[in-house]
Protein backbone atom coordinates (compact mmCIF):
# COMPACT_ATOMS: atom_id res chain seq x y z
CA UNK A 1 0.00 0.00 0.00
CA UNK A 2 1.45 3.48 -1.09
CA UNK A 3 0.49 6.69 -0.62
CA UNK A 4 3.03 9.94 -0.56
CA UNK A 5 4.36 9.89 3.09
CA UNK A 6 2.91 6.93 4.54
CA UNK A 7 0.79 8.86 7.21
CA UNK A 8 -3.17 8.81 6.10
CA UNK A 9 -4.05 6.56 3.12
CA UNK A 10 -1.81 3.60 3.36
CA UNK A 11 -1.72 2.84 6.74
CA UNK A 12 -5.39 3.20 6.77
CA UNK A 13 -5.01 0.59 3.59
CA UNK A 14 -2.53 -1.71 5.21
CA UNK A 15 -4.78 -1.68 8.81
CA UNK A 16 -8.38 -2.69 6.79
CA UNK A 17 -6.42 -5.14 4.56
CA UNK A 18 -4.71 -6.52 7.06
CA UNK A 19 -8.37 -7.13 9.43
CA UNK A 20 -9.43 -9.21 5.84
CA UNK A 21 -7.01 -11.65 5.66
CA UNK A 22 -4.87 -14.26 7.12
CA UNK A 23 -1.99 -12.78 8.71
CA UNK A 24 0.08 -15.77 8.43
CA UNK A 25 0.09 -16.19 4.74
CA UNK A 26 -0.52 -12.86 3.78
CA UNK A 27 1.80 -9.80 5.12
CA UNK A 28 0.33 -6.40 4.13
CA UNK A 29 2.83 -3.54 4.34
CA UNK A 30 2.45 0.43 3.43
CA UNK A 31 4.96 2.99 2.47
CA UNK A 32 5.50 5.83 1.32
CA UNK A 33 7.34 7.80 -1.65
CA UNK A 34 8.12 10.56 0.34
CA UNK A 35 10.60 9.74 3.20
CA UNK A 36 9.22 13.15 5.45
CA UNK A 37 7.22 10.98 8.23
CA UNK A 38 9.97 7.51 8.64
CA UNK A 39 9.58 6.44 11.84
CA UNK A 40 6.53 8.19 12.72
CA UNK A 41 2.82 6.81 13.58
CA UNK A 42 0.00 7.39 11.13
CA UNK A 43 -1.41 10.72 10.91
CA UNK A 44 -3.72 10.70 14.25
CA UNK A 45 -7.17 11.34 11.95
CA UNK A 46 -6.56 7.62 10.57
CA UNK A 47 -5.48 6.74 13.75
CA UNK A 48 -9.09 7.92 14.81
CA UNK A 49 -11.08 7.04 11.65
CA UNK A 50 -9.32 3.38 11.97
CA UNK A 51 -10.62 3.34 15.77
CA UNK A 52 -14.13 4.75 15.01
CA UNK A 53 -13.92 1.43 12.36
CA UNK A 54 -12.88 -1.12 14.97
CA UNK A 55 -8.95 -0.95 13.82
CA UNK A 56 -5.81 -0.03 15.24
CA UNK A 57 -3.05 1.51 13.56
CA UNK A 58 -0.88 3.06 16.12
CA UNK A 59 2.01 0.18 15.90
CA UNK A 60 2.49 1.03 12.46
CA UNK A 61 5.33 3.38 11.48
CA UNK A 62 6.18 5.08 8.46
CA UNK A 63 8.74 3.76 5.73
CA UNK A 64 9.86 4.66 2.43
CA UNK A 65 9.40 2.76 -0.41
CA UNK A 66 12.08 1.26 -1.85
CA UNK A 67 13.03 -0.51 -5.38
CA UNK A 68 13.68 -4.03 -3.16
CA UNK A 69 9.70 -4.02 -2.77
CA UNK A 70 9.58 -4.87 -5.66
CA UNK A 71 11.19 -8.21 -4.96
CA UNK A 72 9.80 -8.58 -1.14
CA UNK A 73 5.88 -7.90 -2.45
CA UNK A 74 3.61 -10.09 -5.00
CA UNK A 75 1.41 -6.84 -5.23
CA UNK A 76 1.78 -2.92 -5.10
CA UNK A 77 -1.88 -0.84 -4.82
CA UNK A 78 -0.69 2.56 -5.01
CA UNK A 79 -3.56 5.83 -4.09
CA UNK A 80 -2.68 7.78 -6.77
CA UNK A 81 -1.60 8.62 -10.08
CA UNK A 82 1.28 10.80 -8.92
CA UNK A 83 2.54 8.17 -6.31
CA UNK A 84 2.09 5.40 -9.15
CA UNK A 85 4.61 7.59 -11.72
CA UNK A 86 6.96 7.89 -8.58
CA UNK A 87 7.07 3.52 -8.22
CA UNK A 88 6.89 2.86 -11.67
CA UNK A 89 10.32 5.08 -11.66
CA UNK A 90 11.75 2.67 -9.62
CA UNK A 91 10.67 -0.34 -11.53
CA UNK A 92 13.72 -2.33 -13.39
CA UNK A 93 11.37 -4.59 -14.97
CA UNK A 94 8.06 -5.47 -16.53
CA UNK A 95 7.96 -8.06 -13.89
CA UNK A 96 7.91 -5.18 -11.29
CA UNK A 97 5.69 -3.03 -13.17
CA UNK A 98 3.57 -5.58 -13.48
CA UNK A 99 2.89 -5.67 -9.74
CA UNK A 100 1.73 -1.76 -9.85
CA UNK A 101 -1.82 -1.09 -9.48
CA UNK A 102 -4.09 1.97 -8.37
CA UNK A 103 -5.72 0.68 -5.68
CA UNK A 104 -9.42 2.08 -6.39
CA UNK A 105 -9.02 -0.56 -9.67
CA UNK A 106 -10.67 -2.69 -7.77
CA UNK A 107 -13.60 -0.50 -7.47
CA UNK A 108 -13.49 1.54 -10.55
CA UNK A 109 -12.16 -0.91 -12.83
CA UNK A 110 -9.85 1.22 -16.07
CA UNK A 111 -10.91 4.62 -14.97
CA UNK A 112 -7.93 5.38 -12.85
CA UNK A 113 -9.24 7.03 -10.09
CA UNK A 114 -6.93 8.46 -6.94
CA UNK A 115 -7.76 8.05 -3.73
CA UNK A 116 -7.97 11.56 -2.15
CA UNK A 117 -5.06 12.68 -0.34
CA UNK A 118 -7.43 13.83 3.21
CA UNK A 119 -3.94 15.26 4.80
CA UNK A 120 -5.13 19.28 4.23
CA UNK A 121 -9.12 18.61 4.63
CA UNK A 122 -11.50 18.05 7.79
CA UNK A 123 -12.13 14.83 9.52
CA UNK A 124 -14.91 14.00 6.96
CA UNK A 125 -12.26 13.60 4.27
CA UNK A 126 -10.44 10.97 6.25
CA UNK A 127 -13.73 9.17 6.89
CA UNK A 128 -14.55 9.26 2.66
CA UNK A 129 -10.92 7.78 2.42
CA UNK A 130 -12.07 4.87 5.02
CA UNK A 131 -15.04 4.23 2.93
CA UNK A 132 -12.91 4.02 -0.44
CA UNK A 133 -10.36 1.87 0.80
CA UNK A 134 -12.48 -0.56 3.11
CA UNK A 135 -14.70 -1.54 -0.55
CA UNK A 136 -11.04 -1.99 -2.65
CA UNK A 137 -10.00 -3.53 0.55
CA UNK A 138 -12.84 -6.15 0.96
CA UNK A 139 -12.05 -6.84 -3.04
CA UNK A 140 -8.62 -7.48 -2.92
CA UNK A 141 -8.86 -9.90 0.27
CA UNK A 142 -11.30 -11.78 -1.56
CA UNK A 143 -9.58 -12.10 -4.50
CA UNK A 144 -6.10 -13.04 -2.90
Amino acid sequence: MVCLGNICRSPLAEGILQSKVDAARIEVMSAGTGGWHVGEQPDPRSIAVAKKNGLDITKQRGRQFKASDFEEFDYIFIMDASNEENVLALASSDKHRGKVQMILEEIFPSEKVDVPDPYYGGDRGFDQVYEMLEKACTKIAVRL
